[in-house]
């Protein structure tokens, strides 16, 4: 019976095939063009209430560079704490100014304009030009250096209105694809990385606290109750600057500081920056109020290459504001009127003698994507501060004197969220593309290490790696490299454009980003970028498109 049993039984059924690895396992992510967790995009507003408290937090988060420029550059200049105040002053009325200017007419975007560090180099330029000259006073040379910066300034201007309105700078952000955009707009953000943490080693005992209270309270925190989600979302920024302000207040009353180096009080202490006791309580700022501009050529040509830098800057920080308030990507035509009227706000700081000129804040735009309201209005709103506080320069010193490192552990947060908004771009393009890897690699990798060779090689009294006989033209070149956004416009725009570019436009993402590019190609550029009031219909068409 063992052996017929054994004859008459049948095959075990094949084994099912063995499973293919390659397939995904879990939930695929079909690319977003918007970010669905906004609560309020370009065009939605919050109550008054929150917006008020919403636009002095974006008052509060631009404050910190404009102070460090007036820092550096005030002393070098022969300046006083009195002059220091009064071009923090200047600093901030103009920001309010340029800013609406921008939100009305401009991008059209919930960006906030304050000054940009490209323009050191060339202010170090002019600061070394009259450090080898006598005066008969250091207050003399300080506004000598002014007013040379004002006439440098002005001349300057005209190269962003001339690249804005000639649509130079439009159609070059034609030649971009989401393979160019990854790295412009992240190394906007990676590129600032010396104002984060090395900023927040400058007095550890605060700049940590705040970087790790700030972590805690606005992603962990805020899950513990309804309510206190939606307070410390949008409010934890306000929150912590207050408690360790307050923290840095008592250690520097309790002389905790007393014995440390001057740099540590410099960084630590709340009563260093001499601002309160040297602002004026009411002083508006005026035109040409240091006097007359100096216009030299040297001086100006450098200036010229701030400029330039200034609009590479602001091009990145603008795709990154416009992914973070749920608009679409600024289309050409919006980067021409944005450019020229950067270049119309350089001559207007030149006239009201700003130390340095104007570019698109990228600590703000972090900010909108912290608080997940990108809101033109609350931007708007953040102008009227700007402005009040210009004016009424005691009340604008009382909060100027915020501690640096409490700053520098802000942007570690704010400037790391710009850097992966700008990451998030490549999800319109193949990403399993070896030459799309290539083209994105070469150009992040290069946008930040060409800058920081330039950086690492620039002595304190701004002379860069480039040293010909020619100073204007040195300062140009240094300047450019300098910056991470425009040696990675240089880099990818042209290797995108030259690598296979016709047989990989579908792996490039152009089918997605061409419609972009046109005022009539998508439907909802005309709704986040036409002018206000139906100023549109004023307008001729060939300056709209």
């Amino acid at each position: 019976m063992g052996e017929t049993d054994n004859h008459n039984h049948q095959a075990p059924p094949s084994a099912p095939p063995p499973q293919n690895l390659g397939l995904s396992l879990g939930p695929t992510w079909t690319p977003a063009e918007q970010l669905l967790q906004l609560h309020y995009c370009i065009h939605s507003n919050p109550s008054w209430p929150e917006a008020l408290l919403l636009g002095f937090q974006h008052y509060i988060v631009m404050l910190g560079t404009t102070v460090l420029i007036a820092t550096n550059l005030v002393p070098q200049m022969g300046g006083s704490h009195g002059d220091k105040a009064r071009v923090i002053q200047t600093l901030l009325f103009m920001s309010g100014i340029n800013t609406l200017l921008q939100t009305w007419f401009g991008s059209r975007l919930p960006v906030v304009m304050g000054g940009s560090l490209a323009f050191v180099l060339p202010v170090m330029s002019i600061i070394n030009d009259y450090n080898d000259q006598t005066f008969s006073s250091e207050h003399e040379r300080f506004t000598r250096t002014m007013r040379t910066i004002q006439g440098s300034l002005i001349v300057s201007s005209f190269i962003n209105i001339f690249l804005g309105y000639s649509r130079a700078w439009g159609n070059l952000t034609r030649l971009f694809s989401p393979i160019i955009i990854v790295p412009i707009v992240s190394v906007v953000g990676l590129g600032l990385f010396t104002r984060g943490f090395p900023l927040v080693a400058d007095c550890v005992q605060i700049g940590l606290p705040m970087l790790i209270l700030l972590i805690i309270t606005q992603q962990y925190l805020k899950r513990l109750h309804p309510q206190a989600h939606h307070i410390l979302e949008r409010f934890a920024l306000l929150i912590c600057i207050a408690i360790i302000w307050a923290f840095a207040a008592i250690l520097t009353v309790a002389g905790a500081y007393n014995n440390s180096k001057s740099k540590t009080q410099t960084s630590c202490r709340t009563d260093r920056s001499y601002l309160l006791t040297s602002a004026p309580w009411i002083k508006v700022p005026y035109p040409f109020q240091w006097g007359t501009p100096i216009f030299k050529a040297s001086h100006v040509f450098g200036m010229m290459g701030a400029a330039l830098v200034s609009s590479a800057e602001s091009t990145g920080t603008y795709f990154a504001a416009a992914r973070l308030s749920g608009a679409t990507p600024p289309p050409a035509h919006v980067f021409s009127r944005s450019i020229g009227l950067q270049g119309i706000s350089m001559l207007i700081e030149g006239i009201f003698g700003s130390v340095v000129g104007t570019t698109a804040s990228v600590e703000n735009v972090g900010l909108l994507g912290l608080t997940h309201i990108g809101s033109r209005r609350v931007v708007q709103i953040s102008c009227g501060f700007m402005i009040f506080f210009s004016i009424f320069g005691k009340f604008g010193a009382f909060f100027a004197s915020i501690p640096l490192p409490i700053f520098a552990a802000i942007y570690c947060v704010l400037f790391g969220i710009v850097a992966a908004t700008g990451i998030s771009f490549i999800q319109f393009a193949n990403n399993n593309s070896i030459r799309n890897i290539y083209v994105f690699g070469l150009t992040l990798f290069l946008g930040i290490s060409i800058p920081q060779y330039f950086v690492m090689n620039t002595a304190p009294d701004g002379h860069g790696p480039v040293r010909t006989n020619g100073g204007w033209f040195n300062d140009i070149l240094n300047t450019i490299f300098s910056s991470p956004p425009t040696v990675a416009i240089i880099v990818g725009t042209i290797v995108d454009n030259t690598l296979e570019a016709k047989q990989t436009g579908v792996d490039r993402g152009l089918p997605w980003w061409v419609p972009f590019q046109n005022r009539k190609g998508d439907v909802r550029n005309d709704e986040f970028y036409r002018y206000p009031l139906r100023l549109t219909e004023y307008i001729p068409t060939r300056f709209l498109d």
